[in-house]
């Protein structure tokens, strides 16, 4: 990992991403329309009824890499999938950087790390990415069946790179699908999201 990569995703660390700029909690999550692994189009609003994550990814990000090498998104993917939750995982890296992945290399990747979303959808243009104010990978968001949104922020309260505080982080996701699935209102209902930038075009 070059030291300038790593010392890009640490002062997103130290202070954060900043507020979300469109969509907002509590209101309806703004509908889109993306290619999947299979270049077909899919929309947000085909998951109407159902609970639905949204998770901004970029395999070359070192705080993406911490949560699937160890297993932690993945694991929290299958859980949601066992509780009929709909996880789309969005790769708005522009196609002109460095990092882009196309949807064979996605799959391979997905495949290597036992990562088990519903499915990949790639946001070329970033235009979803940018309405939904996603600055960081990972960024994530919890839409309800109503097609509210009920979470943004990161995926838990340590806001590093090392996968050894994954044993004692509090996963905002995990406790947020729990709490909305039970009928609950979600304690947590925003945090700072922490990660590397999302990869937009300049």
């Amino acid at each position: 990992m070059k030291r300038s990569t790593f010392a890009l995703c640490a002062l997103i660390v130290l202070f954060g991403a900043g507020p979300t700029l469109a969509a907002t909690v509590g209101q309806p999550a703004p509908d889109f329309a993306l290619p999947d692994l299979q270049d077909k189009t899919l929309k947000l609003s085909d998951f109407a009824g159902k609970f639905v994550v949204l998770e901004w990814v970029n395999p070359e990000c070192p705080f993406v890499k911490k949560h699937y090498n160890s297993a932690n998104m993945p694991t929290l993917q299958k859980e949601a999938a066992a509780k009929n939750v709909v996880w789309l995982s969005i790769n708005s890296t522009h196609p002109g950087s460095s990092e882009f992945k196309t949807p064979a290399e996605m799959k391979s990747w997905l495949a290597s790390k036992g990562g088990a979303p519903t499915t990949v959808l790639f946001d070329k243009s970033g235009a979803t990415g940018k309405a939904y104010g996603a600055k960081t990978t990972p960024h994530m968001y919890i839409v309800d069946p109503a097609g509210k949104l009920i979470y943004a922020g990161g995926i838990d309260d340590k806001r590093s790179a090392n996968p050894e505080d994954i044993k004692t982080a509090k996963n905002f996701v995990r406790v947020a699908l729990d709490e909305a699935l039970a009928g609950k209102p979600v304690s947590v209902s925003t945090s700072t999201p922490y990660g590397c930038s999302v990869k937009y075009a300049s």
